[in-house]
């Protein structure tokens, strides 16, 4: 007797997945558009509170840094509460911080900034566990990337709509409390399926600090895990160096700010084409095949800029547009390998262990590549240098690969 699903329970399947994913993919917008709210408005707001705008930087850091703490504790929030219960809490945040954000109140600001990083630490590991639930293997890293291009669908709403909601309304602060409007309505909607989902098995007796330092050891401990771990620290190090110096390097070697800008839209855009592309890609070929192939070209076209000042325009071009697709198209890719290589019933604190040493090379990567500026006082020459992360990552995952074929046979 065939044990087939019937045409219309693979239909109602299927459409759970992609709204579940549609709606994961709105949370991810409203979190990235509330985390660069400040940075689309800075020079306005630096007017309002008569700082200078490069004021920013701090309030970035206070974001990444919540971040980088609530990502370390998400897997055991997740495993006590579930990942719909850690949406919601993500979006309820989300409301009281931008709320705070537009007091025009430096306290309540820099406190908007901790809830923005917190709830940005937290919204991967719950919604991995979600979309994982729901998604075929063989479509994961296809989903979880379509999922990931709410990142640069949340940069596009806070750049381009802030400002001209701004200028409609007269005022930032209208500005930010319109973002309030998805939240609301996204978190109206979570609450309706937190009430439907199965609680989670709570852990007895294991404190959130302990759970915390479990999942980092259950993640050191296994090798597909530490390289997952590893890549991600190199691979958002080297995302985050090309995004916040591609533009001023271009300057530097004397084209305008606005062809600059131009090239640097471009590079987000192949960025996000990029995630679900690889998405596609790595559902074909396997996920450490395709972190190692974009380790190795990314690291290769940032080694490419070291002759930035003499490419032809044309190959430039090109060059940091693929670079853009790599650098910053990865990070699907990489979520749906640890949903994939996480043990049963462990994706929310594999996720969240794992995604800690992302907003260890987000901190750090920036930081290093100015101070190795300052010393040797050239981009291209600093581009290459930041190919090694790449190269790095492109032999970890071809290791990782090669060992896990040799393992399946």
């Amino acid at each position: 007797m065939s044990t087939a699903p019937a045409f219309g329970e693979t239909n109602q399947t299927n459409a759970n997945l992609w709204l579940t994913l549609a709606r994961m993919t709105f949370v991810q917008i409203a979190a990235t558009a509330s985390v660069l709210a400040l940075t689309a408005l800075a020079p306005i707001v630096a007017e309002t509170l008569h700082v200078g705008a490069y004021w920013i930087g701090y309030q970035v850091s206070f974001i990444y840094f919540a971040g980088l703490f609530a990502s370390l504790s998400a897997g055991s929030l997740v495993a006590r509460l579930s990942g719909e219960a850690i949406i919601a809490l993500e979006l309820v945040l989300l409301i009281i911080g931008l709320a705070m954000l537009a007091s025009a109140l430096p306290a309540l600001m820099i406190l908007a900034s901790v809830l923005f990083g917190i709830a940005y630490g937290i919204n991967n590991p719950a919604s991995s566990v979600i979309l994982h639930e729901v998604t075929p293997a063989k479509r994961r890293s296809l989903v979880f990337s379509l999922k990931q291009s709410g990142v640069p669908l949340g940069a596009v709403v806070a750049n381009a709509f802030l400002p001209l909601v701004a200028l409609w309304l007269s005022g930032w602060q209208a500005a930010i409390l319109s973002l309030m409007v998805v939240p609301v309505i996204l978190l109206a909607f979570t609450l309706r399926h937190t009430g439907r989902t199965p609680h989670p098995v709570r852990v007895q007796g294991t404190g959130i600090l302990a759970t915390a330092i479990a999942e980092q050891r259950a993640v050191l401990t296994d090798p597909s895990l530490r390289t997952l771990a590893a890549l991600g620290c190199l691979f958002s190090a080297m995302q985050l160096t090309v995004t916040a110096f591609a533009v001023v390097s271009l300057v530097e070697i004397g084209w305008s700010i606005y062809a600059a800008g131009l090239l640097g839209a471009a590079l987000q855009i192949a960025g996000a084409s990029g995630r679900v592309g690889w998405g596609v890609v790595a559902d074909r070929f396997g996920p450490f095949r395709v972190l190692s192939m974009l380790g190795f070209v990314g690291g290769g076209l940032s080694l490419l800029l070291y002759f930035q000042p003499t490419l032809p325009v044309s190959v430039l071009t090109v060059t940091m547009i693929c670079l853009g697709a790599c650098a910053s198209g990865w990070n699907g890719v990489f979520l749906a390998a640890i949903a994939r290589t996480a043990p049963p019933g462990r994706v929310g604190a594999a996720t969240g262990a794992i995604l800690s040493y992302t907003f260890i090379g987000v901190i750090v990567g920036p930081s290093i590549f100015a101070a190795i500026f300052h010393m040797l006082g050239s981009y291209p020459l600093c581009f290459a240098v930041f190919s090694i992360p790449g190269l790095i990552g492109g032999v970890l995952g071809a290791r990782r690969h090669n060992l896990s074929k040799f393992v399946r046979t």
